[in-house]
């Protein structure tokens, strides 16, 4: 007798792709009834990727259920008579192909809704079946072969796809129905599993299986057809699924432009404007009529501050570009010069104003302008409004900055960034980014004398909080009073020695510290305090009552604001009461 081929991997493959049932042996003769048996509906079976069979027996004989690695077993052909002839054909019985098992253990399998079949046994059903479909492909491809160098595909080398964002790589691993839903309708999934309930998590002995169930699906795709779910997933806001697709496309066909510029507009959504301007770039590189991608990189460097790049890049865009585009590139570029100019005369009003009109041209992450922005306002004692530039300000890590920016524009973001924290109060973290900024511009006087006077700021007040701790007030005053020589409107400096000044009974010269360190910060809640609390025992109780009104907003629920508010109102209730005695007492 002659054996039957099997179905090759590539067809049963482009028999999934296609949605037809997958190719397979005839099936054998019941052993128990010696009637034939027939092909049943089509089951889903694991992640819907194979199409599995199950047998039914046209006679009642109880049927039996087969192993499920048995559907990989060969089936044999019955006899068949032919219509009004007395020959037979005798189809060749084949012997069974030796069932080889998983390689690894079998993980738990979701339930697949299908009202045709009636309802499993259990609660959880070996997901072996597609597991020893592949593995007796494998097996029939190497018999037939001669060779056994066929290796069945690792979950990690392979593209995942599914709700990429989920799969974090851990034992943990669990895929919400819905979810798995949604990601599926999004992917263009052609086999368009039955919804199924969320499995049960993964363990230690029970591995996930999304890698080894969808693994199939990568090699069923090109890269164009990539590029097409990848563009399906940025139009839903899955920028990261998106830029995880564009990848997997460019590592299958790395000349292709349209993958890149695609890229860098996922990586912009992203926030990761740098990486986005490399993408481009390597898309002009490898088509430099590429306008679209021209006019990406425009915008970005429009965003980035870079006023003559974006103008450069707009022109090569032709009909991509706007006139409104333009106009906002060449309005940058003005700001820009005029910013540079009003620095160079010290006008910080002027540089404000034209770093202000930068930022709203387009410029709205590029850290040069919000380093104007804050230096301006340094300049004009607004230290908190400094403080909220600066955090608001891109954060792009050290090498890439200086790569993308060089080392100039670095240092000088450094600068502006150690005099913010030390007006912040945070001192340490001032010296590190001056000693930072030193080191990329060593030869900037400017950014030398601002390490000196942050190192000077930071010693001064070291030693006078040693003193204070020690009960040395006078002698923490000096101290305290040695950093405001170097940093006049310090409010953290001004706060410490009005403590000192308060605990030595200098309660006048306290309060005008006080008030010099809220003028520069005006949420700074403890000098606010201080100098409510000096008030009160000068017995001026309405500046006194203001302060601690004020608190009670910035602060609520401090019972000791609240008591300090209520005595300070008893006390000037009182204190109005008596004088309007004595002004009675003066007509009588």
């Amino acid at each position: 007798m002659s054996r039957q081929p099997s179905p090759s991997l590539c067809e049963l493959l482009s028999c999934a792709h296609a949605g037809l049932p997958t190719p397979s042996r005839r099936s054998p003769r019941n052993p128990a009834s010696g009637k034939m048996e027939v092909e049943d509906e089509p089951r889903i079976s694991g992640c819907g990727l194979f199409r599995s069979r199950r047998t039914r027996s046209t006679s009642s004989i109880p049927r039996i259920v087969p192993d499920p690695a048995s559907r990989l077993q060969d089936s044999s052909a019955a006899p068949r008579r032919r219509t009004g002839s007395d020959v037979t054909s005798i189809v060749p019985v084949l012997p069974p192909a030796p069932v080889v098992k998983p390689r690894y253990p079998a993980p738990t399998a979701r339930a697949v809704a299908n009202p045709r079949m009636p309802p499993p046994q259990t609660t959880t059903r070996s997901n072996s079946g597609l597991m020893a479909e592949l593995d007796g492909m494998l097996y029939d491809r190497q018999n037939a072969s001669g060779g056994g160098h066929l290796v069945r595909a690792s979950s990690g080398n392979v593209m995942v796809f599914g709700n990429l964002g989920n799969l974090r790589g851990n034992a943990n691993f669990r895929n919400p129905p819905t979810e798995a839903k949604n990601n599926q309708g999004s992917l263009g999934n052609p086999m368009r599993p039955s919804p199924a309930p969320a499995p049960a998590p993964a363990t230690a002995s029970t591995p996930a299986s999304a890698p080894e169930l969808c693994r199939v699906l990568s090699r069923m795709l090109d890269p164009e057809q990539l590029k097409e779910m990848g563009n399906g997933e940025y139009k839903m806001g899955r920028f990261a699924e998106a830029l995880a697709l564009y990848d997997r496309a460019i590592d299958m066909d790395p000349g292709k432009a349209s993958y890149y510029s695609n890229k860098a507009a996922a990586l912009t959504a992203m926030g990761r404007l740098l990486e986005a301007v490399v993408a481009c770039k390597e898309a002009i590189r490898l088509n430099p009529a590429y306008h679209r991608a021209h006019h990406r990189l425009a915008t970005l460097h429009l965003r980035l501050g870079e006023a003559e790049k974006a103008i450069h890049h707009f022109k090569q865009s032709r009909n991509e570009a706007s006139s409104g585009d333009m106009a906002r590139a060449q309005a940058l570029q003005f700001h820009l010069s005029r910013s540079n100019e009003a620095r160079r005369l010290k006008n910080y009003i002027t540089l404000l104003k034209e770093s202000q009109d930068a930022a709203s041209s387009g410029a709205d992450s590029a850290p040069q302008v919000f380093a104007r922005q804050a230096e301006a306002l340094l300049k004009l004692h607004r230290h908190e409004e400094a403080d909220s530039i600066m955090s608001a300000a891109p954060k792009f890590g050290v090498d890439e900055h200086t790569r993308f920016f060089g080392t100039v524009a670095k240092a000088y973001f450094l600068m502006v960034q150690a005099q913010v924290d030390m007006a912040a109060g945070r001192f340490s973290d001032a010296v590190a980014a001056a000693q930072e900024a030193a080191q990329l511009d060593p030869g900037s006087r400017e950014i030398g004398a601002v390490v000196r006077r942050t190192r000077a700021v930071a010693a001064a007040r070291s030693r006078g909080n040693e003193l204070f701790r020690a009960a040395k007030f006078a002698e923490a005053c000096v101290a305290y009073g040695d950093g405001l020589s170097h940093d006049s409107h310090n409010a953290v400096l001004l706060y410490n020695r009005a403590t000192c000044r308060s605990k030595l009974g200098h309660h006048e010269k306290a309060i005008e510290d006080c008030s010099t360190a809220l003028a520069v910060r005006p949420s700074y809640s403890k000098a606010r305090l201080r100098r409510a609390d000096c008030n009160a025992k000068l017995e001026r109780w309405e500046a006194s009552v203001k302060d601690y009104g004020v608190l009670t907003q910035e602060i609520p629920g401090d019972e000791e604001v609240s008591r300090a508010l209520l005595e300070a109102e008893a006390k000037l209730k009182k204190q109005e009461e008596g004088e309007e005695d004595m002004e009675d007492t003066a007509r009588c």
